[in-house]
């Protein structure tokens, strides 16, 4: 696990790990309230009209998620939720300390700037994660923080428990890697996992369908 500090970071967290093994359910997930909001509040994209809805769950400080972000968020982008064809939900499951801090900073900041946090942290993993403390608060003092807010945000135990919170959820969801991908299509669909290449093109071929 890489640390941050566990002085500055969820100093009165409880004691025990932050993110033990999650155990695999023996039956398929319940996904009947995966359209519920997290408890800190939803990151959404697109028209709430789109016909379909993408949730990813990712961690800020995972080398997947960060390759899906530069290489397969940008066409979904502008293909599907610029064009108000689907309503992409981002959603929080730190796997590390850093991913939590990450994630921190990016909910402490307006919510405006919150997608901007997050690309940053994908863009630049090589720079900040070899010193995540140092890091955060370099990608932080970037996007307009003082260097108290940040000491302020880093140590803010309301706001890490809401993200650990939405982790917690998703295990119930059956994430346990990273990034995990839902996909519903129609008003009256439920939400399926996604279990296809993390490629445009894997997507393409099951959001298309749905748009009819």
């Amino acid at each position: 696990m890489i640390q941050i500090s566990r002085r500055l970071l969820l100093a009165s967290v409880a004691t025990t790990a932050l993110f033990p093994a999650v155990a695999m359910a023996e039956d398929a997930p319940d996904l009947s309230k995966l359209a519920e909001p997290p408890a800190n509040g939803e990151i959404a994209e697109g028209s709430a009209d789109a016909k379909v809805t993408v949730i990813e769950y990712a961690s800020s400080s995972c080398p997947h998620c960060a390759d899906f972000f530069m290489n397969v968020y940008p066409a979904l982008k502008k293909d599907y939720i610029d064009t108000g064809k689907v309503r992409f939900l981002f959603r929080e499951f730190p796997h590390n300390d850093a991913g939590l801090g990450g994630f921190m900073i990016a909910r402490c900041a307006p919510p405006d700037k919150y997608m901007g946090i997050v690309g940053a942290l994908f863009k630049t993993q090589a720079t900040w994660l070899p010193n995540p403390l140092e890091g955060l608060k370099a990608i932080a003092l970037q996007a307009g923080f003082t260097e108290q807010a940040f000491n302020d945000c880093i140590k803010n135990v309301d706001v890490a428990q809401k993200i650990l919170t939405e982790r917690k959820r998703a295990e119930g969801f059956g994430v346990t890697g990273i990034p995990t991908i839902f996909i519903k299509g129609g008003s009256d669909a439920g939400f399926k996992r996604y279990e296809g290449d993390h490629t445009i093109e894997g997507l393409k071929a099951v959001i298309d369908p749905m748009l009819g």
